[in-house]
């Protein structure tokens, strides 16, 4: 006798329960997706105890007849399938026709719906499975489903939920979702007997961003937008200063559907390069608009992963887009004051909210001041007004200006940059696309679910010629103050210098006229068995930054060549150093993503240091070569350069603004 048999109903749909329900976020997304299939304006969610005890999602959308209603509940019954070829047409939220049934069968569900071309509705109700006799109600036009006591007849299940506060924030961000998908649509959530959330159709989603992240990442948004037939992107991406530590501040839709995509995020990461610092993730809210038929939703039942037929020219399109937008646009962080005592600000994300320490000279004025991005390993600005000795002020002219002091050596020795558009070593293709037309500029949005916002012109942020500051202050030997047309700028030398030298020096290996010295004897250093075959194996790469070097025997190797703006460092120890980043860093898998890196590696070690005492010279020399060069408002690593307090701040915080 066989020993296979047919599973019966009941268990198909707990195994489909296991794959579409996993906690009642899970039965929230699905309610609320068809509830927007249905066409409503207005969805009200309501949950007690995280969804465990009680769900209920309320819209007004077409409802659904009487000999509908039970079939919404059969397993694989739909609306939106009609043929297998329709499976790569989809135009609608759900489609696969389990999620229903999987719901019912492991909760108590009782669904009322009336159409509005019908005078009565219907309600029917199933317990764990088991459907009662449909009766004739009363009520609104529109579809209302409860959804009682979830898992309760799988207690293996329900165990495995979390507490209910927890389940309350899972449902709420899968509430955030669907609302910033959808702003045209009106909804509202209750938890517990309280109103969370009523939130208004608008026809952007910047205001929706702010409710659930905060005014401050709201301000902080750039409009970014491009069309490549048949591909639309739109949306925001947040400013460098505001970041995550992981990818839940990404937020990428497609189709009005939340998405989760490995080769974009890694996209918007490359966009960022050299403007986060490491273990930070941008935070950005995108929407794909594209034929159905040029993506593929029919991956996995929770329909969170996608396909597209043409990934590459998405991602392309991405990095080029979101990176235009940052050369039309001011990046320097800036120091703000915070809130007067008794006010509250919210901060978006994970965020943390870092305040200078207080001084033993004036604890109340210097409360008043935070950063908005702090920058690690570097003295804190706070620490001028500090009782333990009186900072080292110097106070130099500004080159271009009487008197102003001529360049030094060692800038002298160095190229002399160029500006460029090229910010990393994808915006080479970036660049054609835009220049082709293939990409266009960002422009003020357009249609239903867009918000009128003109994209500043592209200009220079930093300072120019013609508005250089007329003195500048080295304090510390680490900081330059400096005044501006908008107020004063705070810079740090060596993530100024650092940034000067990698543009420098990325654009001598574009050109292949690197400087390099050979040495007169050839020095062999001894590595380990995996570094030697790290730096070898990358020997042509090194070549192209002025690093030669040949096998020796063994695991040493000789150095022939070394760059010459790394003269100060010993041959042996900046290749060891090179070896053990190319040995333990998680590198990027292409050549220029390596070559970058390596860039990063070899500015810092060549820029000058924090507590480094500058001359005249030098000091007037970074100052103007500050503005030649690209992303100067932060270091390879994503550091700010400066910081800018502007002068109306100035004002307000002596007093003299109301």
């Amino acid at each position: 006798m066989g020993i296979i048999r047919q599973l019966p109903p009941s268990v198909i749909n707990q195994i489909a329960a296991g794959e579409v329900v996993e906690r009642p976020a899970s039965v929230v997304k699905e309610l609320l997706e068809n509830a927007i299939d249905a066409g409503a304006t207005r969805i009200d969610v309501t949950v007690e105890r995280g969804g465990k005890d009680l769900i209920r999602v309320a819209d007004n959308g077409k409802g659904m007849s009487v000999d509908d209603l039970p079939l919404a509940f059969t397993p694989h019954a739909t609306s939106k399938l009609v043929e297998a070829e329709d499976l790569f047409r989809i135009a609608t939220l759900g489609f696969r026709g389990e999620a229903l049934a999987a719901i019912a069968e492991v909760s108590r569900v009782r669904c009322q719906s009336r159409q509005t071309d019908s005078a009565i509705g219907h309600e029917l109700a199933i317990d764990f499975g088991v459907a009662s006799p449909i009766k004739e109600i009363g009520g609104p036009e529109g579809t209302v489903i409860e959804v009682r006591n979830l898992f309760e007849n799988t207690p293996v299940r329900r165990t495995f939920l979390k507490s209910d506060s927890t389940e309350a924030a899972h449902v709420s961000d899968m509430f955030a979702r669907i609302a910033l998908a959808h702003p045209t649509v009106r909804l509202t959530f209750r938890s517990s007997g309280k109103l969370v959330h009523d939130l208004p159709a608008v026809t952007g989603v910047k205001e929706r961003i702010a409710v659930f992240f905060g005014q401050e990442l709201a301000d902080s948004l750039l409009w970014i937008e491009s069309q490549m037939d048949p591909v639309h992107l739109w949306g925001y991406v947040a400013h460098p200063s505001q970041s995550r530590s992981s990818a839940k501040g990404q937020f990428l839709f497609v189709g009005g559907r939340f998405v989760r995509d490995r080769s974009l995020g890694h996209a918007l990461s490359e966009a960022y390069r050299g403007l986060l610092m490491v273990g930070r993730l941008p935070v950005a809210f995108l929407n794909l608009e594209l034929p159905p038929d040029q993506v593929d939703v029919n991956v996995h039942p929770t329909k969170v992963e996608v396909r597209f037929r043409d990934g590459p020219r998405i991602y392309s399109q991405l990095l080029a887009t979101v990176r235009k937008t940052f050369l039309a646009s001011d990046l320097h962080s800036r120091l703000q004051a915070p809130p007067e005592q008794g006010t509250s600000a919210t901060r978006p994300l994970d965020i943390p909210a870092p305040t200078l320490p207080v001084s033993p000279i004036s604890a109340e004025s210097t409360s008043k001041f935070r950063l908005e991005e702090r920058t690690p390993d570097r003295q804190m600005v706070s620490s001028w007004f500090s009782s333990g000795g009186t900072p080292n002020f110097q106070s130099f002219p500004t080159p271009g200006y009487a008197g102003g002091p001529t360049q030094p050596e060692w800038a002298r020795n160095l190229p002399q940059a160029v500006p460029t558009q090229n910010h990393t070593q994808f915006d080479e293709f970036a660049a054609e696309g835009v220049a082709s037309g293939s990409v266009e500029a960002p422009a003020p949005e357009t249609g239903s679910n867009q918000e009128p916002e003109a994209a500043p012109p592209i200009q220079a942020r930093d300072i120019l010629p013609e508005g250089l500051p007329t003195r500048a202050l080295q304090v510390h030997d680490s900081y330059l103050i400096a005044e501006t047309n908008e107020g004063m700028m705070v810079i740090d030398q060596h993530a100024l210098h650092e940034r000067i030298l990698y543009e420098e020096l990325r654009d001598r290996v574009r050109r292949g006229a690197v400087e390099s010295q050979r040495l007169l004897v050839p020095e062999p250093v001894d590595l380990s068995a995996a570094e030697a075959a790290a730096v070898l194996e990358h020997r042509e790469l090194l070549g192209s930054l002025g690093l030669e070097i040949e096998p020796f025997g063994g695991d040493t190797v000789a150095v022939t060549t070394t760059p010459t703006m790394l003269f100060q460092v010993a041959p042996d120890r900046l290749l060891r150093d090179l070896a053990e980043h190319l040995r333990s860093s998680p590198l990027p898998p292409t050549r220029d993503a390596i070559l970058a890196e390596l860039l990063h590696m070899i500015a810092c070690k060549a820029a000058v240091k924090a507590g480094q005492k500058l001359s005249p010279e030098e000091v007037a020399a970074l100052l103007e070569r500050r503005h030649l060069v690209a992303d100067s408002h932060h270091c390879p690593h994503g550091r700010p350069t400066a910081l800018v307090f502007t002068k109306s701040e100035l004002e307000r915080q002596f007093g003299r603004l109301g």
